[in-house]
């Protein structure tokens, strides 16, 4: 709120004497004020922002919005990366110190528990549901889809690889060496955008379970938030350049 001139404090004091008429309001530097029952002035700031943001899934969610908020047309808006999934718009700061919220974004990705052991099976059909096609992908698939019953216990392992027995024929087995570390390429952002590729540590153990580890220190993050960035920009080069919009990673 700006400083108050004398002359608007005095033009305050008189209203609040006629505190108790039914004209409570008075404009003041282009400000309405308002008078509580004990003659206090406040200020009335207006009702003009959005209750609620609007949740959308993707990213073009988000650039559909914006081009089609004519309402919004004339104000400075602001998209921050605030991690891989999730994306936030708001406006810029009014006379009264308030930023609105306009979109949250939060992409909707397929679960699948790290450092945690699977049995064959069922880390087989993650691998291909929840994971993009890669060579260590289908190299571990071969591994898993194949692997002879009660040979993971009798599988060698110097500390960093693994090598085991699989079925190689009807009747017969082979020795595969298992690669470490893999790199793989789970869906973990938009699916917009390319998954980020990042190493894992692939272990087996007795029963035939195995489990996947990271092992990239999270650097996936800043290039999933840095994809994510380059696909606004893309998509929203006419509302960047007219100074409309501004991506924040």
């Amino acid at each position: 709120m700006a400083d108050l001139t004398s002359e608007a404090i005095e033009k305050i004091q008189e209203m609040a004497e006629k505190a108790n008429s039914k004209d409570r309001l008075v404009q003041i530097n282009d400000q309405t004020y308002t008078f509580d029952n004990y003659g206090e002035p406040k200020l009335v700031i207006p009702q003009n922002q959005s209750k609620n943001r609007v949740s959308v899934s993707t990213l073009s969610g988000i650039v559909g919005m914006i081009k089609n908020m004519d309402e919004r047309k004339d104000s400075k808006l602001f998209i921050q990366v605030l991690s891989p999934t999730k994306v936030q718009v708001f406006g810029a700061l009014d006379v009264f110190g308030r930023r609105e919220g306009l979109i949250n974004a939060e992409a909707m990705i397929p679960s699948f528990d790290f450092d945690e052991y699977y049995d064959a099976e069922s880390l087989n059909i993650a691998l291909q549901a929840r994971f993009v096609q890669t060579p260590d992908r289908d190299v571990i698939l071969k591994v898993i889809g194949n692997l002879k019953e009660q040979t993971v216990h009798s599988s060698e392992d110097d500390g960093v690889s693994q090598s085991v027995q699989i079925k190689s024929g009807v009747a017969s087995v082979a020795e595969v060496k298992v690669p470490n570390p893999v790199s793989l390429r789970p869906y973990r952002t938009f699916i917009e955008v390319p998954q980020p590729s990042s190493n894992f540590i692939f272990r087996m153990r007795e029963g035939m379970e195995a489990a996947l580890f990271e092992a990239d220190g999270g650097a996936w993050k800043n290039e999933a938030m840095r994809g994510i960035k380059e696909y606004l920009a893309d998509n929203l080069d006419d509302e960047i350049k007219s100074n409309h919009v501004t991506v924040i990673a």
